[in-house]
């Protein structure tokens, strides 16, 4: 109940910063994995975005039983991911009733099935973005709900996955110019450690991302690979009809 609740939160940051989100944030976006062609990250992606995601937020326009095409069968996905539908052929949609979360939060939670494809700005693509607003949460007493962000300042939404990275507090260093001073972001202190450690809670957020690029065009992958057929044929049919053209205009005066 303690982890819907703060899901049931979480809504209302990503629904509430939707325009600040894709501005940029407070720092440079970190680059994301391309993980879009891993079939066993897509997966572990896809089981974290159920447990940790699909409390409140839909992927409307995903069934569950597309996830076949990154290698689970029907019998794993029943199993292991209908938490919200007792049928694999229905789409991913939150367990929260959208008139109750209407009612206690002003507006329903938005849905994930694009979010990727989203919130791409100047900072870099909406992967890059989501890579560094997963890892960028901090504790902050100030906020009704204890937590901050650095791509996402005075976010107001938790960590939901604090249970895995912990809690940190990010370290500043001062600078002066012209008699000025400005605080510089430097790293991360870890005040309480987390479930997994740091390096295996930013290669999970990286299978969480992966999945979501996924998730907003599922066919992008064969996509690139037609197209890449394509242009190799294009350029060897331009070669044969330059050669032909020649041939034929050889002896045409």
């Amino acid at each position: 109940m303690k982890k819907l609740i703060l899901t049931l939160i979480a809504a209302l940051g990503l629904a509430a910063g939707s325009v600040q989100a894709s501005g940029g944030g407070g720092i440079a976006w970190d680059k994301a994995p391309n993980k879009t062609n891993d079939l066993a990250a897509l997966q572990n992606g896809a089981k974290v975005f159920v447990n940790y995601c699909l409390g409140c937020h839909s992927a409307a326009f995903m069934r569950f039983n597309r996830l076949r095409d990154i290698g689970l069968t029907e019998q794993q996905i029943k199993d292991n991911l209908l938490f919200t539908t007792e049928k694999v052929g229905d789409t991913m949609k939150a367990s929260i009733d959208p008139r109750q979360a209407k009612e206690w939060f002003g507006a329903n939670p938005p849905d994930l099935t694009v979010i990727a494809r989203s919130r791409s700005g100047s900072g870099g693509t909406g992967a890059d973005y989501l890579y560094t607003f997963l890892r960028t949460f901090y504790r902050d007493e100030a906020k009704p709900t204890g937590w901050n962000n650095l791509a996402f300042p005075n976010i107001g939404m938790p960590h939901a996955l604090w249970e895995l990275q912990g809690e940190r507090q990010p370290v500043y260093e001062e600078h002066e110019s012209h008699g000025h001073k400005t605080l510089a972001f430097k790293g991360w202190e870890q005040t309480k450690p987390g479930a997994m450690t740091p390096l295996q809670y930013d290669q999970t957020i990286g299978d969480l991302v992966g999945y979501l690029q996924w998730m907003g065009e599922p066919a992008q992958n064969t996509r690139v690979r037609i197209g890449v057929w394509v242009l190799i044929f294009l350029g060897i049919f331009t070669v044969i009809a330059w050669r032909l053209n020649a041939a034929f205009w050889k002896d045409v005066k």
